[in-house]
């Protein structure tokens, strides 16, 4: 009989199925800021033994996603407004690369799927969904980042995506981003008209405009 941490024939090891669930969660903003996680919880609640949920907590915590004090106690990180300003300036100087790069591959059904995922968007804002919300706007990065085929480049963005996650989902539950369906608008446009100063000011614009109105004194 197959034990419950050895991978079948289709599923990968136990330890990367739950250091890709909790990655998500994390980066979702599902865990909130500052929530203590321990390996036996996690082990219990994903239902593996210690060892997978060791290695998935030691892989995280190099990818800034987790955080680990000198008493050993392991949470999700509350960031600085200083450490928000940081992540953001990364966001910025990349993001409008991807978007660039993509743009040369960008055909009618992808601009029908970051449409169809900016209406999602919408919904989400309408009804104040933090975690919703930031699902989707992931994905329509993400969509259209994939067309870059930077991998390298992307792996930087998406840790950065990863690091905000919980504290974007605690700012954003507090106040709207009711900029942020208009913002992707603008990007599409872009994409559509092959403008590359256009597409590289509308990403540029909507990645910083929802981080202005959480720190606004700052950014």
């Amino acid at each position: 009989m197959r034990q419950k941490d050895q991978p079948s024939e289709t599923q990968p090891p136990a330890h990367e199925r739950l250091y890709r669930k909790l990655r998500s969660e994390i980066m979702h903003g599902e865990i909130v800021p500052g929530q203590p996680l321990t390996i036996r919880g996690l082990a219990q609640r994903f239902d593996v033994s210690m060892t997978p949920a060791r290695e998935a907590m030691r892989r995280l915590t190099a990818e800034g996603a987790l955080t680990l004090s000198k008493t050993g106690r392991i949470t999700t990180p509350m960031l600085s407004t200083e450490r928000i300003e940081e992540l953001a300036s990364i966001r910025a100087l990349l993001e409008p690369e991807l978007a660039v790069r993509a743009q040369v591959r960008v055909h009618m059904a992808l601009i029908e799927r970051l449409q169809n995922i900016n209406a999602v968007i919408e919904k989400m804002i309408l009804r104040n969904d933090s975690v919703g919300y930031i699902r989707a706007n992931l994905e329509f990065h993400r969509t259209l980042y994939l067309r870059a085929q930077a991998p390298a480049m992307l792996a930087i963005v998406e840790t950065v995506w990863l690091q905000m996650g919980p504290s974007m989902s605690a700012l954003y539950s507090q106040r709207q981003r009711p900029n942020a369906a208009r913002n992707h608008r603008f990007v599409i446009a872009a994409l559509m008209a092959a403008d590359e100063t256009a597409l590289k000011h509308a990403i540029a614009t909507d990645v910083t405009q929802g981080l202005r109105m959480l720190v606004p004194a700052r950014l």
